[in-house]
């Protein structure tokens, strides 16, 4: 009976002294949407660049690259990104940057990011963050990362790169 009992406590420690699995933690869409309104208002987006996935990342890379060709071949002139990537529907500096309730669709979400103006109270607006979640490798983690930015008034941020370079 004392062997059995000693048995049983010895497994009782041994499993306690198991580490247990680590569930890694991965940001929420409106967290995700907090970070992007703190880079907003700090005028930083590198904070950002790290929550992009590698599609949307690679875009504005190579937008970036053709802006500063354009601009070497051009010089004196405003390049056609001359005000920096489109990451909001106007480029005016906005004080206040809120991040709302996601809306979830499966692999997807859309965070509303609500920009408003103390001076100018009626000149708020809102964009979208699309986001997706993309697989780290890990099997079984993923995470979520900015795919597009839906401007309020029309268009995307996918597309402006685009079209910024359209005759």
């Amino acid at each position: 009976m004392r062997r059995l009992q000693f048995a049983t406590a010895v497994s009782f420690v041994l499993l306690a002294a198991i580490p247990a699995h680590a569930e890694p933690i991965t940001l929420t869409p409106e967290q995700v949407g907090q970070i992007f309104c703190i880079s907003r208002v700090g005028n930083d987006m590198a904070p950002v660049e790290g929550l992009l996935t590698a599609e949307l990342a690679s875009a504005i890379a190579e937008a970036e690259a053709v802006d500063a060709a354009w601009a070497a071949a051009n010089p004196g002139e405003k390049p056609p990104l001359g005000d920096g990537i489109p990451w909001q529907s106007y480029q005016d500096y906005a004080a206040i940057c809120t991040a709302g309730a996601a809306t979830l669709m499966m692999d997807e979400a859309s965070v509303p990011i609500t920009y408003a103006f103390p001076e100018w109270p009626d000149a708020g607006f809102t964009d979208y963050l699309r986001l997706r979640l993309v697989d780290t490798g890990v099997i079984g983690y993923r995470v979520w990362r900015i795919d597009n930015l839906a401007y309020g008034t029309d268009g995307d941020l996918r597309s402006s790169l685009r079209l910024a370079f359209m005759p």
